[in-house]
């Protein structure tokens, strides 16, 4: 094993190990269940870390562990400084990451500063306070529209449905006043306006740096600022992608400046991922020396499976980062989006192109070998690489779960119109032939039920398949860490027909064919690794290898 001082698998860039790692996102809910209650924990994951050095990755993102009501899965945090008793203890979270640390591997947290619960202290105390009161002021509460106050302040709404706004407890008082809450009416949100806001954020970082922790992922990071006055927006119903009075505002940059001062004070060794939405151009200035590290890249998540589309974000995105001298960030999963295998298994038309829907149909044959094919593309790319757990097995997405025991608050909120993201979140499958599948004791409940065909889907199954997408995974993982051609930031288009994308990275080339039609490789070609059988020296529809070319 690794000693903990000793630097992670790939320390061969110069600018820091995160600018080409590999790490793993632990939903931590869904990950492994020491106990039995049907909800992963710390121990559970502790008890897999052996699963994670062995696949390959350098790190680990945690979801939020905090205390929480967990009205939208611990994104609704209710105390940043401790450990929500679901997950484990404070001493359980400095024994996993002394664990991994031994293993070679960091371990990231997610950070919520947009908004807290409900119940954090500091709401209740908003709640309990009179109008204008310092309390409230660390909040958005304002005053309604119409008779009363009996509208809500402007037309904002909420990214799980519905209005953007709740009204506060009745105080006798006219107008009445109203709380902004841009997810969940349980997760109100804060004020950055407000320097104590500020001020507690830099110090929550600092407990979790005193704790171990070596870096942070920042959900939504682009939302925090609000324009002054709350102005209506106008675009809604005609244009969903303009800029709204709540994202991407200019000051926001200053807070992460902040943020960044409170690692680098401390030896620059903690390190920050946002969760930033937004064209490659404006998300590379997040990126910009002294505020955030990385950031990912949902623009290529969103694309669809064609060349043209992809080779253009891939573009865009290595234009717009090299510009301010920061790595990309790849990522085709997470815990918000449909499974890879799911999404790449859709029709190309408008409406599947957009990777947030679960409404259109998939093929899963299709969706596989092009998940396959985009695994080898993504993690081909020179930057950093994120993989949502489970997508490493080639989990499908759960369509059909029943209403009472789905979970995401978009659900409800919608009315069911939108299913939400539980159908990503099932619980990992790790062995046997039946649920719970090893995620805990057997005869124990998880709390989202598993698929009873996912028994050819397990940790177990799949190692000893050398065709697996774990396989697949495995190996393009050992020859990411070891290959010369992967390390630095070196990247060339080589010639390809329409419909192929087709680079290289020093000595190894990858060839993805997202044509309808054979793509012959290179006579001399030496094939490293392929997604699917390459016969005849041809590279199958949907498929991408990553090969040698000898030269002359």
């Amino acid at each position: 094993m690794r000693p903990a001082e000793t630097e992670p698998k790939v320390p061969r860039s110069p600018g820091g190990w995160w600018r080409e790692a590999v790490v793993y996102q632990v939903y931590i809910r869904s990950f492994a269940d020491s106990n039995g209650d049907g909800v992963g924990d710390i121990e559970g994951l502790r008890g897999r870390l052996g699963y994670l050095e062995e696949l390959g990755v350098d790190a680990v993102w945690i979801t939020p562990w905090y205390r929480s009501p967990m009205a939208d899965g611990g994104y609704d945090v209710a105390d940043y400084r401790d450990i929500d008793p679901l997950f484990g203890t404070l001493d359980d979270a400095r024994a996993l990451i002394a664990d991994a640390h031994a293993r070679g591997m960091r371990v990231i947290v997610d950070i919520v500063p947009n908004h807290t619960s409900s119940e954090h202290p500091w709401f209740r105390e908003a709640l309990a306070s009179p109008r204008g009161s310092a309390a409230r002021l660390r909040y958005h509460f304002r005053d309604g529209r119409g008779p009363a106050g009996a509208e809500p302040p402007n037309n904002w709404q909420s990214l799980f449905g519905g209005p953007s706004w709740t009204p506060a407890p009745d105080d006798g008082l006219e107008p009445r006043q109203w709380y902004l809450h841009l997810f969940d009416t349980s997760q109100p949100d804060l004020n950055w306006d407000n320097a104590r806001v500020g001020a507690e954020f830099e110090s929550i970082l600092d407990f979790w740096l005193d704790v171990g922790v070596d870096g942070f992922r920042i959900d939504v990071a682009c939302f925090l600022l609000k324009e002054p006055g709350l102005p209506d927006f106008p675009a809604y119903g005609t244009d969903p992608g303009g800029d709204h009075p709540h994202n991407d505002l200019e000051g926001v940059h200053e807070i992460y400046k902040g943020w960044r001062r409170v690692v680098e004070r401390r030896g620059g060794r903690a390190v920050f991922c946002g969760e930033i939405n937004l064209p490659a151009e404006r998300i590379a200035r997040y990126l910009r020396p002294g505020e955030l590290h990385t950031a990912f890249n949902f623009d290529f998540a969103l694309r669809p499976w064609d060349a043209a589309e992809l080779r253009a974000s891939i573009d865009e995105t290595l234009a717009s980062h090299a510009a301010v001298g920061a790595p990309a960030t790849w990522v085709i999963g997470n815990h918000d989006l449909p499974r890879p295998v799911f999404k790449y298994g859709r029709a190309l038309n408008a409406a599947s192109w957009n990777a947030w829907s679960r409404a259109e149909p998939s093929d899963q044959t299709l969706g596989v070998a092009r998940a396959r094919a985009a695994a080898l593309l993504y993690l081909a790319l020179p930057g950093s690489a994120y993989i949502y757990q489970g997508d490493e097995l080639g989990l499908p997405e759960v369509l059909d779960l029943q209403p009472d025991v789905r979970q995401d608050p978009t659900f409800r909120r919608t009315g069911g119109a939108d299913v939400g993201r539980d159908g990503c979140r099932i619980p990992m499958p790790w062995s046997g032939d039946e649920p719970p599948f090893g995620f805990g004791p057997a005869g124990s409940r998880p709390w989202l039920p598993q698929p009873a065909a996912w028994a050819a889907l397990t940790v177990d199954a799949e190692a000893r398949d050398s065709r697996s997408m774990l396989s697949l995974y495995r190996d393009a993982l050992a020859i990411r860490r070891r290959h010369p051609g992967m390390a630095g930031e070196e990247f060339r288009w080589l010639p390809g027909p329409s419909g192929t994308l087709v680079f290289a990275r020093g000595e190894l080339h990858c060839a993805v064919n997202l044509s309808e039609a054979q793509l012959p490789l290179p006579e001399n070609a030496s094939i490293l690794l392929a997604s699917s059988p390459v016969s005849g020296g041809r590279l199958a529809p949907d498929s991408a290898a990553w090969f040698e070319v000898p030269a002359d």
